[in-house]
C-alpha cells in the first residue's frame, strides 16, 4: 500500500464512446431511456414477485435477486456515464474509481455464481419434484445467495487490491466508459504480471467454474427430461429451463470473449461495446425474457393492474 501513496495520479479521465461531441445529446438520451427502462422493468418484476403469493417459490426468489443485482450493477456505471457524456472534463477521482471497480466486481461475480445456483434450483425442481420444497427451503435459498455474495466480496477485494497496490504515474486517460481492472492496469507504472495471474485465477473462478457447473447440471437435467414419457411433459420441462439458459448465454459469452479468449483486448472498441452489452443490455433483457416466457408473471402483472383499477 506504500506504492499507492507514492502514486502521482489523483484522478482518471474516462474517454467513453463519443468521438463526435455533436452525438453527445443523442447518446445521452439513448442511454438515459435505456437506464430508466432497466430500473422500471427490474423493479416491476421485484414488486410482482413480492406481492403475488403464487410467485413465492425458490425460482422466483432467485429471479428477484437477479433483478436487484442488475439494478445495482448498472447503477454503478450508467449514471456516471450519463454525466460524463454531457461534461467537457470526464474526470473521476482515484477513490471513486477504486469504489467503482470494486462494486462492479462485487455485483458481477455475485451474479455469475447466482446463475449456477439457479441451475441447481431447476435441477431440484425437475429431477426431484417431490422433495423440492423440502430441500430448497427459504433458509437454504438465503444460504446459497449468501455464498454467491461471499464469492463477490472476496473476488472483488482480491482483484481491486492487487490492481491498486501498483503505482500510477501517468498518463491517466482510460479508453473506457467506467473503471474496469484491465483498463486501469494498462496505466500502471510497474510490472503487471502478478496482476495478470490474479485476473486469470479470478476469471476462472468467476466464469469457467460457474459456467461448467451450469453445463454439468443441465446435462443431468436433459438426461432426466428425456426419460419423461409424455411429450407434453418434456416440452413443459424444457420450457422451464429455456429462460435461464438464454440469460446465462447472454451473460457468459461476452465475458468469455472479453476476458478468457487468447489475445482478447478489453480496451478495444469492440471490447467496450461487449462490456456495454453484458453491463447494460442483459440487465434490460433479463426481466423481459422472464416475463414474456412466463405465464405466472403475466398473471401476476394483470392481477396487480386489476387491483390498481379497483382502488382507483
Amino acid at each position: 500500500m506504500k506504492e499507492l501513496n507514492q502514486s502521482t495520479v489523483t484522478e482518471f479521465i474516462l474517454l467513453g464512446f463519443a468521438p463526435n461531441p455533436r452525438a453527445n445529446p443523442l447518446l445521452f438520451t439513448f442511454f438515459l431511456v435505456f437506464y430508466l427502462m432497466i430500473l422500471v422493468s427490474n423493479s416491476l418484476l421485484i414488486i410482482l414477485i413480492h406481492q403475488d403469493s403464487c410467485l413465492h417459490t425458490p425460482m422466483y426468489f432467485f429471479i428477484s435477486v437477479l433483478s436487484m443485482l442488475d439494478v445495482c450493477y448498472t447503477t454503478t456505471t450508467v449514471p456516471q456515464m450519463l454525466v460524463h457524456i454531457l461534461s467537457k472534463k470526464r474526470a473521476i477521482s482515484l477513490a471513486r474509481c477504486v469504489a467503482q471497480m470494486y462494486t462492479c466486481l462485487l455485483f458481477g461475480i455475485t451474479e455469475s455464481w447466482l446463475f449456477s445456483i439457479m441451475s441447481v434450483d431447476r435441477y431440484m425442481a425437475i429431477c426431484h419434484p417431490l422433495r423440492y420444497k423440502v430441500i430448497m427451503s427459504r433458509w437454504v435459498c438465503l444460504l446459497m445467495v449468501g455464498i454467491c455474495a461471499a464469492y463477490g466480496v472476496v473476488g472483488g477485494l482480491c482483484d481491486t487490491f492487487f490492481a491498486m497496490r501498483l503505482p500510477y504515474c501517468g498518463p491517466n486517460e482510460i479508453d473506457h466508459y467506467f473503471c474496469e481492472v484491465p483498463a486501469i492496469l494498462k496505466l500502471a507504472c510497474a510490472d503487471t504480471s502478478l496482476n495478470d495471474l490474479v485476473d486469470f485465477i479470478v476469471g476462472v473462478n468467476v466464469i469457467v467454474v460457474p459456467l461448467s457447473l451450469v453445463v454439468v447440471v443441465y446435462v443431468n437435467i436433459f438426461a432426466n427430461i428425456m426419460k419423461i414419457r409424455s411429450a407434453q411433459g418434456r416440452i413443459k420441462a424444457f420450457s422451464t429451463c429455456a429462460s435461464h439458459i438464454t440469460v446465462v448465454t447472454m451473460f457468459a459469452i461476452p465475458c468469455i470473449i472479453m476476458y478468457m479468449s487468447p489475445g482478447s483486448d478489453p480496451l478495444s472498441n469492440s471490447g467496450k461495446k461487449m462490456a456495454l452489452f453484458y453491463n447494460v443490455t442483459t440487465a434490460f433483457l433479463n426481466p423481459v425474457i422472464y416475463s414474456l416466457r412466463n405465464k405466472d408473471v403475466k398473471k401476476a402483472f394483470l392481477k396487480l393492474m386489476g387491483q390498481g383499477r379497483v382502488r382507483f
